[in-house]
Parts: C-alpha cells; structure tokens; sequence
C-alpha cells in the first residue's frame, strides 16, 4: 500500500504493503478509496471504504479493562491485517488498509468514551462512508462475557459512547455493530467501577479468544455483508459456552 502520511488530500490505494514505520501525530487530511482495473468492458469496479471504530477509553489507567474491549479489538484487526495506527485525525488515532480489495479505516477515539461521536461523526462526514459501512466495536453487559454479536443496527442501550456516536450521526441507527460480551456487575457492585476493571485470568481466556473470532466475523461482514454467514456465527456465539 501507498502510504500519504503528513500530505494534505492525498490518497491511499490497495494492494497494500506493511513497510512504512513512521509513526505521525498530527491531524491530517486523507482519502481512502480501491478500485479494480477497467475489467474490459469499460467498467471500473470501486469500493465503498469501511469506517471501523472501536470504542474506549485513551491511556494506560483503562488499558484492559472491560470498557475498553472496543480498543483491543482494533488493535487484533489492525495486527491481524497489517494496518498502522499512526495517524491522528478527527480527535482520533487511525489507520488506513485493505480486506482483500475493499479498504478500511480503523479509528480509536481518543476524547473518552463518552465523546466519540466527536470522532466518528467528523470521520464519516470526511470520507463520505455510508451509515451501512460504519461498523462499531463496543463492550455490552447484556451478554455474558466473551460472547460476540453482529448486529446491522440497534439502539444505544444506555452505553453513553454509543449514545454520543448517534447523537453525531444525527441521531441515526442504521449503523452495524459488534458487541462484546462483558457480562453483569456482580451482586451490587457499582457499574462504573465494574466497567472500569480488569478481567479475571478466565474472563480474560474468554475475551482473548472472542478478540480472535470478531476479527473473522469483520472479515465475514465486510466481504459479503449481512448474509446467513452472520446468521450462523451469531448463533454459534449464543451457544459456544453450552456443553452438550
């Protein structure tokens, strides 16, 4: 891949290479955009880029903990595809790459979790992605920990972060979303100190492995969309922890 780093309007294109290590922290502005040659019917075939945001909160005191699992799995995705975080923009640390032919922007927020609309809205908004390709990765306590779920839209549930990418997306909720389990607050432990602490060692098994299939479920969706593939891996997440 053609990195544009630090040049205003400038344009990355697929296929993509991993060889750029400089690291920039500054806003910039960048066009995402694939396209496949004129296949010789003087048609050109070009991709709607895929706007991937993961939900959490920046610096090393939540590094970990259960609010923070939208972070973590940009950060399998970006491993997993060989994508650079190394740009700052839209209050946002992003990278830019490809899923085969179909390009990604993978962003992580960095104005806490409450804020992240402040991102994702001015993000969308740059790049002229649809709500349908705006897939949000966020921790939800209505399903058991480690368990994954696709869904092509909903509402916010009362997680605030969710709330403040809506309120940014004017209100909006037509928008994809893969939620991670965390599970419930224990007996009547406080909320925010549930949301705000580490995994035990076989919570963390359990989300490390879940990490592992959201970045397949990723690539199931951006590839071929709500199909009966997304049907069946949201059924296999239901029951993956029944014994028979």
């Amino acid at each position: 891949m053609l990195y544009a780093i630090s040049t205003p309007r400038t344009c990355i294109s697929c296929p993509r290479s991993s060889r750029f290590h400089r690291r920039n922290l500054v806003s910039v502005r960048l066009c995402v955009r694939a396209s496949l040659p004129d296949n010789g019917n003087g048609v050109k075939v070009e991709y709607t880029p895929w706007l991937i945001v993961g939900l959490g909160n920046p610096g090393t005191k939540y590094h970990g903990t259960r609010h923070n699992v939208g972070f973590e799995m940009i950060d399998r995705i970006a491993q997993a595809e060989g994508v650079l975080m190394n740009t700052i923009q839209s209050k946002a640390l992003i990278g830019i790459g490809c899923i085969g032919e179909v390009p990604i922007l993978l962003a992580k927020p960095q104005a806490y979790m409450n804020f992240s609309g402040e991102s994702v809205g001015p993000l969308a908004a740059h790049y002229k992605i649809p709500l349908r390709h705006i897939l949000l990765i966020y921790d939800e306590m209505n399903l058991p920990n480690g368990i994954l779920r696709v869904q092509p839209k909903g509402g916010h549930g009362h997680h605030n972060g969710v709330k403040s990418v809506m309120d940014h997306l004017d209100g909006c909720r037509d928008f994809p979303r893969l939620c991670i389990g965390i599970g419930n607050p224990p007996g009547t432990m406080d909320m925010k100190a549930f949301l705000l602490q580490r995994f035990s060692p076989t919570e963390r098994e359990q989300i490390d492995a879940s990490l592992e299939q959201g970045v397949e479920a990723m690539r199931t969706l951006i590839l071929g969309g709500f199909t009966d593939k997304i049907t069946r891996f949201n059924l296999g997440q239901k029951y993956k922890y029944h014994k028979v």
